[in-house]
């Protein structure tokens, strides 16, 4: 064997080249990546417990060494954190449930003063339906003839024009008896005969039954009271009767004078432009004060002297005792541009009484949204308003049942307005309209039809607390001179004093109004605080800290995203390659057959790797040998 030299680059150099390179290795080590990535979640979860400042966490690396220390702050680490998010599932409840605090504010300030509605009670006795009318009487006081043996009293008619009237009176008399007023049995003694002696009149129920045009099916509508039946039953009628009138101006017979003899307000004489009339036709003639929004009255003082008061005369004259079986009047107090519902908010006022009645204001405000589902005017709500008002509740619920009745009777009922393109229930022309209102009634009432649930609460509305007191008037010692200045004013003769007149005041008690008005209770800013306080109450941390718990699921996602890369590239280069075209495979060659006559050729791929400088396998430091000897 030979021995080859070779030539070796100059001792100095050589260090200085290895020192510049270590100091680069140096600086690329100590400088920091944009991102910083980590090997493992070991290293990523080491790192975070080393440096966060959530409180606990440091204990589950500095107590690595002691097995039975790091599970127990394991353990004790994540109970933490499933209680603190346990907290905020019920936090996020209650946000979402969108509770309300109620709020009660006081105020003090000159009042607009309310409309009040006053009916006299009982319908009367109008000359567009007075022959009708008479008729039905007449057939009324058979009717009790036969089922009480009472005699009634009929007022005084022209008996002359009744007979003029055969037609009309066949035709009311048919649809009578179509619908009789009759005796049944009660349910324990329907097997009885009707002469058996056990059966006393006490047992039987007084009502009527109403079928379907085809007569296959009936309503029986009974009655436990026979002042009931006969009410029932009589207004029934009387309503079919109201209906055949086809202009109901003919129905306005106000007589404003002979029912109030004396309005004042504030001390001051009311006018004709201080009210409007209309019809009802349970409680006749009724009258609006303080409905016009163009001249509304202002109380300038509470107290019973600066507030409404009427004298109202009470002796029924003329009217129909079969509708209405108590004397007076009907009072109610409601907001402009609400209609008077007498059924629902008004009372009853006694003749021969001074009726003082005070007001307390209440305003209602309430949040729309997600946090109740009031409604502001009614746009939304799914219902047609009948009414010539605003939107309320009841306005809606009696929309609501008008419609019902229009669509399943084919008629409208006389009580409710007439919705567009409809005509009011006559049994001239639907002779079956009693049957399908009395069912439609009993699916309203069950809310069967769904109005109840249709029709939602306005957002504001406003409502007036009444306290009443009352004393006689006028006196004993004052009536004779009372009587006689009324009856001289009005040019009335009052024949019965105690039951003639009645006396009403209405005012405000105090200037002070009540709004109950609501307002989130759980606001964006309420919830992140709650949420705060749950933070620091179990982890005695900040928002910075929520800030590291952010970034340590985002390292956790990057650090999983880049082992699953990793691993798939890994998975690439243990599988076998395909064969390719440019591969050395001698099967390719076998496989491709030449062409006849054509010249054989082949392809030769050469890989050149060029090798290493020979300086560059000399290790950095000092040589243990300068030679380098081949034998």
């Amino acid at each position: 064997g030979g021995s080859v030299k070779a030539e070796k680059m100059p001792e100095g150099e050589k260090t200085r080249q290895c020192k510049q390179e270590e100091e680069q290795q140096q600086k690329e080590e100590k400088q920091e990546g944009l991102i910083e990535f980590y090997s493992s979640y070991q290293e990523l979860f080491q790192f975070f417990c080393s440096n966060t400042t959530i409180h606990g966490a440091i204990r589950l690396v500095c107590s690595k060494k002691n097995k039975m220390k790091t599970a127990f702050w394991s353990v004790l680490f994540f109970l933490t954190f499933g209680l603190m998010y346990w907290q905020f599932g019920i936090l996020y409840r209650e946000y979402f449930s969108y509770p309300v605090n109620l709020n009660l504010n006081l105020n003090s300030d000159r009042l607009t003063f309310p409309a009040v509605t006053l009916c006299t009670l009982n319908p009367y006795r109008y000359s567009a339906i007075r022959e009708e009318l008479d008729k039905l009487d007449q057939i009324t006081h058979q009717t009790l003839l036969d089922l009480y043996d009472y005699n009634m009293s009929l007022p005084q008619s022209d008996w002359s024009t009744l007979s003029t009237q055969k037609r009309s009176s066949r035709s009311l008399l048919h649809h009578v008896q179509r619908h009789p007023l009759r005796r049944q049995k009660r349910e324990n003694l329907v097997n009885l005969p009707e002469n058996s002696p056990s059966v006393d009149k006490n047992d039987w129920k007084i009502g009527f039954v109403l079928c379907s045009e085809n007569n296959k099916d009936c309503f029986h509508q009974a009655y436990s009271s026979g002042v009931d039946a006969v009410r029932e039953w009589y207004s029934f009628h009387y309503i079919n009767i109201l209906a055949q009138v086809p202009d109901a101006k003919a129905l306005d017979e106000s007589d404003f004078e002979n029912f109030i003899y004396s309005c004042r307000f504030n001390e001051a004489t009311c006018d004709k432009a201080n009210y409007t009339h209309f019809h009802h036709p349970l409680y006749g003639n009724c009258y609006t004060f303080n409905d016009n929004s163009s001249s509304l009255w202002t109380s300038s003082l509470p107290g019973i002297n600066n507030g409404l008061s009427l004298v109202v005369r009470t002796e029924q004259n003329d009217f129909i005792p079969l509708l209405s079986t108590v004397t007076g009047a009907r009072v109610m107090v409601h907001d402009q541009n609400e209609p008077a519902f007498m059924d629902d908010g008004g009372f009853n006022v006694r003749p021969g009484i001074e009726t003082s009645i005070s007001m307390r204001k209440e305003m209602t405000v309430r949040l729309g949204g997600s946090y109740s589902d009031c409604t502001e005017d009614g746009s939304d709500v799914p219902v047609q308003n009948l009414y010539s008002s605003r939107y309320t509740e009841q306005v809606c619920i009696r929309s609501c049942f008008q419609l019902n009745m229009v669509e399943r009777c084919g008629c409208a009922y006389y009580f409710y307005p007439l919705p567009e393109g409809a005509e009011y229930c006559d049994y001239t022309k639907h002779v079956s309209w009693g049957y399908c209102y009395y069912k439609l009634l009993a699916e309203f009432k069950a809310d069967v039809l769904g109005c109840f649930h249709k029709c939602r609460k306005p957002c504001k509305m406003t409502e007036y607390q009444l306290s009443a007191g009352y004393s006689r008037w006028p006196s004993a010692v004052s009536e004779d001179w009372v009587f006689y200045v009324l009856s001289q004013q009005n040019k009335y003769n009052i024949t019965s004093k105690r039951n003639g007149v009645a006396k009403v005041n209405i005012f405000f008690e105090e200037w002070n109004y009540k709004t109950n008005g609501e307002s989130p209770a759980f606001t964006v800013v309420t919830l992140l605080s709650q949420l705060g306080n749950q933070w620091s109450l179990w982890f005695g941390s900040s928002v910075l800290s929520v800030m590291e718990l952010a970034e340590l699921i985002l390292d956790f996602i990057a650090i999983t995203f880049i082992l699953g890369f990793r691993w798939f590239r890994s998975r690439q280069k243990l599988s076998p390659p395909g064969p390719s075209p440019n591969s050395h495979d001698n099967t390719a060659f076998q496989d491709e057959a030449p062409a006849p006559g054509a010249p054989h050729r082949f392809t030769v791929e050469a890989v050149v790797t060029t090798l290493p400088s020979y300086n560059s396998l000399e290790p950095c430091g000092p040589s243990r040998d300068g030679q380098v000897g081949h034998e």
